[in-house]
């Protein structure tokens, strides 16, 4: 019995045998060794991104794969530094963030310009930094779904930084702005070499409707990270959906029919290969979120969304809160595990 079996426990069977007769897995664009030859050196990605894009699939417990494991740690200012590292206050330290990243293995690590800036010249180099340029700061009052930007992307790019990260909180008033705004951001990106992550979030009070909570909805995420690739995201990042329906319950925008009987079901597994299917069938990769960090059930968690977007077709997993809110050593440990399902040749494309 392999790890990832034995994490997922009763629940094994659901997820590992499911066979998704939706979208056919031969259409999809997925994650491999030659992932930058097979996938993007026909696009207009200057050489120098194609190169930041290699070193990123290159690093890490997973490099070679074409899968990515990211350590993201901008919750200081998007959830406050104290709601964030009180659970655990050595993570206050910047370099304490880069050494559970380094030492757990992963891809790369995405943090705020303050983070990465701290302990640029002695971790810039060993680790790929992928320098998240908008935040929504949670001080101002009454708070809004905003996100500005913190600095430039040129400072990023002279930190080192591999990629850029930024947020858009589609479906707020302030949607288009940042639309603009980061569409720019990301080209500047394009042409200095980095690549660029997009967080395809939705944020809208009007996408609650009676009692349900459609911002994690197949059918909005995945239009989210249509609109996101569209501005040349190269990786989006997204939640894993939670249902599906949220264009009809809401009442807006348009859909289709078939998008609820032919191109989804209700398995966790469809209504995540949708999301692919929206970033150009996978040509850009999805990670989708890990979530907050709720404790006992913290790993099964992770490990079953791994499971999800590796068998969807996804590119891997963007893991920070159920990492850094534990002692160091359980944090690795608890990304060596959502590794270890892309190196698990048991868990296949569904």
């Amino acid at each position: 019995m392999s790890k990832t079996v034995e994490i997922l426990g009763e629940q094994a069977g659901y997820y590992l045998s499911h066979v998704c007769r939706t979208i056919d897995k031969k259409s999809l664009y997925l994650p491999g060794p030659d992932t930058v030859d097979r996938i993007w050196a026909e696009s207009d990605r200057s050489v120098r991104t194609l190169g930041s894009l290699q070193w990123i699939l290159s690093n890490g417990r997973l490099g070679g794969t074409g899968y990515v494991s990211i350590l993201p740690v901008d919750q200081g200012i998007e959830h406050s530094a104290g709601a964030s590292f009180a659970p655990n206050p050595a993570y206050f330290d910047p370099e304490n963030i880069v050494r559970l990243a380094v030492e757990g293995g992963c891809n790369a690590v995405a943090s705020t310009f303050g983070v990465l800036g701290a302990v640029a010249r002695k971790y810039a180099h060993k680790i790929p930094f992928i320098v998240k340029i908008n935040h929504n700061e949670l001080l101002s009052y009454p708070n809004t779904y905003d996100q500005v930007l913190f600095g430039t992307v040129r400072d990023a790019w002279n930190m080192g930084a591999a990629a850029v990260g930024a947020t858009i909180y589609f479906g707020s008033p302030e949607s288009r702005r940042q639309l603009v705004e980061i569409a720019r951001a990301f080209d500047l990106a394009h042409e200095l070499g980095m690549a660029t992550i997009l967080w395809c979030y939705l944020r809208n009070e009007g996408f609650r409707k009676e009692g349900a909570d459609y911002h994690a909805s197949a059918d909005l995420t995945g239009q989210a990270d249509h609109l996101g690739v569209t501005i040349k995201a190269d990786i989006v990042k997204q939640k894993l959906p939670s249902n599906n329906g949220g264009f009809r319950a809401v009442g807006f925008g348009k859909t289709s029919d078939k998008v609820y009987t032919e191109l989804t079901s209700d398995h966790p597994i469809d209504l995540c290969r949708y999301q692919v299917a929206n970033g150009y069938m996978g040509r850009v990769g999805l990670i989708n979120s890990g979530g907050e960090s709720r404790g006992a059930s913290d790993l099964q968690e992770a490990v079953t969304t791994a499971v999800i977007n590796k068998r969807a077709g996804g590119m891997g997993l963007i893991s920070g809160r159920k990492a850094f809110q534990r002692p160091m050593k359980d944090g690795i440990a608890l990304l060596h595990a959502i590794q270890d399902v892309y190196l698990d040749d048991e868990v296949t494309i569904a």
